[in-house]
């Protein structure tokens, strides 16, 4: 796939991991827990230059740009799903609060007006929060699966990042290792050598 059909993923590392970036129109799921730096990934996607965007913040501190979702009827979310970054942070908190069936049903309509306009939307949901099956259905409709994870050895806390499936693009066979630094999320260039 060619790179001017890739949209940046914020964190340089990761577009040269998976072919220049996420592809146009794809909707795409990061998964962790709240410590994982899930937040400063969605943020990094969101606030690419020169590219306009929604972020929808359900269960966070609003900050300047995004819109204040807490209050919002789930048959609201699609509209309010404009530019070509979207952000619903978070999917846990519509499931949470809707149901699964009304949840997925929003989703795959935000997934698919996103897809028509050739956006990008990345849902933030949480690990270990929600039954398998639910789990399921729900990366079975990303086009893009993304999981962040914290491993600990003995004294050292080791952040790694997996990419699960990409539709339209090759997955990269490896866990990347990342920091969370003050400017966000930087994979790391060096690799546990055991």
């Amino acid at each position: 796939m060619a790179r001017d059909s890739r949209r940046s993923t914020g964190i340089s590392g990761l577009d040269l991991a998976i072919e220049g970036g996420f592809p146009h129109g794809a909707s795409i799921i990061v998964e962790g827990s709240p410590l994982t730096g899930i937040d400063h990934m969605a943020r990094q996607f969101w606030k690419v230059e020169n590219e306009s965007g929604a972020y929808l913040m359900i269960d966070g501190e609003v900050e300047p740009g995004m819109t204040d979702a807490r209050a919002i009827p789930l048959d609201q979310f699609p509209s309010l799903c404009t530019g070509d970054r979207v952000v619903v942070d978070s999917l846990s908190s519509l499931i949470l609060k809707f149901g699964i069936d009304p949840a997925i049903t929003c989703m795959d309509s935000i997934r698919k007006e996103a897809a028509a306009r050739n956006s990008n939307t990345m849902f933030i949901l949480y690990s270990d929060l929600h039954p398998a099956p639910e789990e399921i259905r729900i990366l079975r409709l990303a086009d893009v699966v993304i999981e962040l994870k914290e491993v600990i050895f003995m004294n050292e806390i080791e952040r790694q990042l997996a990419v699960h499936k990409i539709r339209r693009g090759q997955v990269p066979k490896r866990l990347i290792p990342f920091n969370i630094t003050d400017k966000g999320i930087e994979l790391s260039t060096t690799s546990r050598v055991v």
